[in-house]
């Protein structure tokens, strides 16, 4: 009886550093909510590409500010609606979602992230256009690895996998778009829902 109680104890310790290392409330729903949002923009994204009547698409063009308009926007929703699914998980669990852990996870993810923006950022002003998409999504996958320490082990086999298609991507510069539907999109899904079934449901 004593021995029980004393194992009891090393689990709930154990239990307890854990969740003081580890951001766990994390919604794996919002992973496939942020998917869709991926595969939309980028249907969206491909559609208006196609229907171009010009050959070359320059950064001057209305067809690329429409691109970029609907890239911001589906940053802006996946980042909001991560935001407020992952609030509700971590009332429901009792838990604070800002606090030291929480900054050490956006502060490691954010690291690689605004690197490959401003890399990004530089591919464009000198018109390497080809490689921009395999770049961001090389990065990307690095914020996610990077910052995976701090929350649900799941998070760096997506970035893992992520770098990995960013780095195919780099041999098929035509197809920037189709790769981030992969990547932002599909992966997204498929560990979002991995995620949510092995965290969430309960």
């Amino acid at each position: 009886m004593e021995n029980e109680k004393y194992l009891n104890d090393i689990s709930e310790i154990k239990n307890m550093m854990s969740k003081s290392s580890q951001f766990i409330s994390l919604s794996g729903f919002s992973g496939i909510i942020a998917g869709v949002y991926a595969l939309i923009g980028a249907i969206t994204a491909n559609y208006i590409i196609t229907h171009d009547g010009s050959m070359n698409i320059t950064l001057e063009s209305l067809t690329f500010k429409y691109c970029i308009t609907i890239a911001f926007i589906v940053l802006v929703l996946s980042v909001g609606t991560a935001y407020l699914l992952t609030l509700k998980k971590a009332k429901k669990q009792g838990e604070k979602i800002w606090n030291p852990t929480t900054r050490k996870l956006i502060v490691n993810f954010c690291i690689p992230l605004f690197t490959g923006g401003i890399f990004a950022i530089e591919l464009l002003r000198h018109s390497y256009f080809g490689i921009i998409a395999p770049i961001i999504l090389v990065f990307y996958g690095m914020a996610c690895v990077n910052a995976s320490k701090y929350t649900l082990r799941d998070v760096r086999y997506l970035g893992l996998t992520i770098i990995i298609i960013g780095i195919i991507a780099l041999e098929f510069p035509g197809y920037g778009l189709h790769f981030w539907a992969l990547g932002f999109g599909i992966c997204h899904i498929i560990y979002g829902s991995v995620m949510y079934y092995k965290y969430d449901r309960n």
